[in-house]
């Protein structure tokens, strides 16, 4: 999958690639051309992805070949051991969470999880989970409480899932009641949007006392296509609703909305799977090891007075 900004360093990577072949099949040397190949690609490849605009951001955020929660997980984790279903209704494949060690540590971790193909996305529902969903979050996260087990969540929907029968088990409630519970818990909580971050579908899992973006990710009330519909009638706008809603990392942290960005590596987190996991675990050894500082009382008071804080203005 190439993105439309992306082609002309898919064309320079194909003719590199052409250049490799024809040195090799032909026996010829051709590494003083290859070399300035390669220099050539490395400047367009800065050039181009340390001036994205808001709406290529959001493009990558949802590059096909994005690693999801599950991969980074997986990743980061020697022994993940998943846990399903919320007591209630049904497992929500969309929210997925379990326990993994990290560094030595017992860690629960929640995400949504999206899929890579049309039928696990069927069963995935494209990442946007059921009340079902974020009453298992919650169930996992009040289980961490219990057994004193810090919680990272890994956000990534396009919105909490609309439908009827979402609405008729209470959507909005066990958001809300999310929202709540989160603030109260005693363990530390860190949470990261790997992808999009759309609405009260991400914030139901996202009130934490580190809140990280991913370089590539965005995160607001409404999706740029959404906000784009309501304003001008049309989907044609996405790229001017995004730049208005100032939805990315750099945004998000100048407003404090958020407390930090994990920088991706050069073209995305796709590029280099194992190179974001490994700056992703290491990001989060670090703010487990600050947060330990701190009294569960003290987290708590904390966790809320920041977010209490975000949109608040003094005349």
């Amino acid at each position: 999958m190439v993105l439309e900004f992306e082609k002309p360093i898919a064309d320079l990577e194909h003719k590199l690639h052409e250049m490799i072949q024809l040195a090799k099949g032909k026996n010829i040397d051709l590494s003083a051309d290859i070399h300035s190949l390669e220099d050539k690609l490395q400047t367009l490849k800065k050039e181009t992805f340390q001036n994205l605009t808001r709406w290529q951001r959001v493009q990558l955020s949802r590059h096909g070949d994005r690693p999801y929660a599950l991969d980074y997980i997986y990743e980061m984790t020697n022994d993940f051991i998943e846990l399903h279903g919320d007591r209630t209704v049904r497992d929500d494949k969309a929210m997925i969470g379990g326990l993994g060690d990290i560094d030595g540590r017992t860690v629960m971790f929640i995400g949504q999880q999206k899929g890579r193909n049309t039928k696990q996305r069927q069963e995935r529902n494209f990442g946007m989970a059921n009340p079902e969903g974020y009453r298992k979050a919650l169930r996992l996260m009040k289980m961490a409480e219990k057994f004193n087990k810090p919680i990272i969540t890994l956000i990534d929907t396009p919105g909490a899932f609309p439908g009827i029968e979402a609405e008729e088990r209470g959507q909005g409630e066990a958001i809300a009641k999310n929202l709540r519970e989160m603030f109260k818990l005693r363990v530390p909580v860190i949470c990261i949007i790997i992808g999009e971050g759309a609405s009260g579908g991400a914030l139901g899992i996202a009130i934490g006392d580190r809140v990280l973006m991913l370089e590539n990710t965005w995160y607001s009330v409404i999706s740029p296509e959404s906000c784009s519909s309501i304003l001008w009638r049309s989907w044609d706008y996405k790229e001017q609703a995004a730049e208005a809603l100032k939805l990315t990392g750099p945004d998000m942290k100048n407003h404090g909305l958020i407390d930090g960005i994990i920088e991706e590596p050069l073209g995305g987190a796709h590029r280099n799977m194992l190179d974001m996991a490994s700056r992703m675990k290491q990001t989060i050894i670090k703010s487990l090891k600050e947060l330990d500082k701190m009294s569960p009382e003290k987290r708590i008071t904390s966790r809320i007075e920041k977010f209490c804080s975000m949109g608040v203005v003094n005349e």
